[in-house]
């Protein structure tokens, strides 16, 4: 019996999953998902991250075996083994057509483009489709016919096609008949990555049950609330989906959809809490468009082509200092620490450990993209690099290279109690709540041995940067 095929890769959901929805509606339905360890160490994936693709897995295979669709597990070491497994695979079980939702980069679009010529070698099509995002790349255009590069721009059309049509959530799947065909067991670990404490998973419970009661109970008690609370990292004013939305535990469709609850279901910009979170949708939508448009972005480049000619610093040991929370600055080493402990940070807090290594250290801002993914539950390429470079003054629509987050001014306005520093550097937990952000401004009188003084003066570093970056206009 001729069978569809759905590849999952960042999608591992049974509802609202557009492949899946296409490829039941075409006929009985396989499902494919491939563990590739090696090319996952080469895109810098956390551990932590991994870990949590399979432990989602694990949770999908249940829902998928209700649907009595088969999940089978391949293993290679990269993407370069993808088109001969599929094709083998495809073979072995007269398999009609593949489905699969769409991926953004180059890797993963030279991946895509060499199975789709060895299936079609085969006389077997491969279906792609939107899925990540609300809008195809390249769907979306300037005046001038090119992508955007300004968000506020983009986030002006966006609204514009939103109002006009909402993107539909597709409905439950309907369970088929069953298929003569066994799950393969999943892993209880994957070869190179370490297993991450139960603390750390506690903070990441698995599954779209535990996706939707996150989204569920952030619309219903914090939405309203989060323009005026999303900058504070000790309060609970994000909704910490990220890691969801990466891993494709949820859809971005399924995100507004609970959002415009507040609205009775229409897109409007009269709430301000509801329209700042769907503008940070839209963050994503957008970088994820910037990557799509210009490759190089997947190789390490700077958007600003100029800025490549930046006199970065070898500074290892202050690298070291900053990755592992060991600044003086208590704010960035409380965000740090955050990061090591927990596989998250706080976005506000992205942007001021960011500016603090690429700007006051003049590190270049590719070892802090790096250190980010090889941490972050939520590492995705076109965020982190999209962010990473909006901090570094390097990438586009970027701070502009004069605007330096100054790291005590921040933690005083946005951890005014200094609740979220003591979380995290309980060495400090008995300083009032004036010292706390600068504990090096008691001068003789700060004995704490356990927590080191600055290792760089704000000022000096400020100018240092500014000189660097005035250079490049001048070279």
């Amino acid at each position: 019996m001729p069978l569809q095929l759905l590849w999952l890769r960042s999608d591992l959901r049974s509802r609202d999953n557009t492949a899946l929805h296409a490829a039941l509606a075409a006929g009985p339905t396989l499902a494919l998902y491939l563990i590739t360890p090696k090319q996952w160490q080469a895109h810098q994936d956390a551990p932590c991250k991994v870990d949590f693709w399979r432990r989602n897995l694990a949770e999908l295979s249940t829902s998928l075996a209700a649907l009595n669709i088969p999940l089978l597990i391949g293993q290679l070491d990269d993407w370069q083994a993808v088109p001969d497994f599929l094709s083998a695979l495809c073979h072995r079980h007269n398999i009609r057509a593949v489905h699969v939702n769409e991926e953004y980069g180059v890797n993963e679009t030279r991946r895509d483009q060499a199975v789709q010529a060895a299936l079609a070698a085969q006389g077997i099509p491969l279906h792609r489709y939107l899925d990540q995002l609300f809008f195809a790349p390249g769907s979306l255009l300037n005046k001038s016919g090119g992508y955007f590069q300004v968000y506020s721009q983009f986030r002006k059309v966006c609204h514009a096609r939103l109002a006009a049509e909402l993107p539909r959530v597709l409905p439950e799947p309907t369970p088929q008949a069953p298929l003569k065909i066994a799950s393969d067991p999943l892993p209880e670990s994957i070869s190179g990555f370490a297993v991450p404490d139960a603390r750390l998973q506690s903070y990441w419970p698995a599954g779209e049950q535990a996706a939707a009661q996150r989204l569920e109970g952030f619309v219903e008690e914090h939405l309203a609330f989060y323009q005026a609370e999303r900058d504070f990292p000790a309060r609970r004013g994000t909704s910490k989906l990220s890691a969801y939305l990466v891993a494709g535990v949820l859809s971005p469709r399924q995100c507004l959809q609970a959002a415009l609850r507040l609205s009775e279901g229409r897109f409007t910009t009269d709430n301000p809490g509801l329209i700042t979170w769907i503008d940070e949708l839209l963050w994503r939508e957008f970088y994820r468009h910037i990557l799509h448009a210009h490759p190089r972005l997947s190789m390490g480049r700077a958007f600003k082509a100029d800025t490549e000619a930046l006199a970065w610093r070898e500074a290892p040991e202050e690298l070291a200092a900053w990755q592992q929370g060991r600044t003086g600055l208590p704010i960035v080493d409380a965000a740090m620490r955050c990061l090591l402990a927990t596989g998250w940070m706080h976005n506000r807090l992205r942007m001021i450990v960011a500016m603090f290594l690429s700007k006051n250290l003049l590190i270049d801002w590719r070892e802090g993209e790096r250190w980010f993914m090889q941490h972050l539950i939520d590492g995705d390429l076109a965020q982190n690099n999209g962010g990473w470079q909006w901090s570094a003054s390097t990438g586009t629509d970027a701070v502009p290279y004069f605007r330096l987050f100054n790291p005590i001014t921040q933690s005083e306005k946005f951890d005014p109690e200094g609740r979220f520093i003591r979380q995290w550097l309980p060495e400090l937990a008995g300083l009032n709540n004036k010292d706390i952000h600068n504990p090096s401004a008691l001068g003789g009188l700060f004995g704490l041995a356990d927590y080191p003084r600055p290792m760089v003066d704000l000022a000096k570093s400020r100018e240092r940067a500014l000189r660097a970056f005035q250079g490049l206009s001048k070279g």
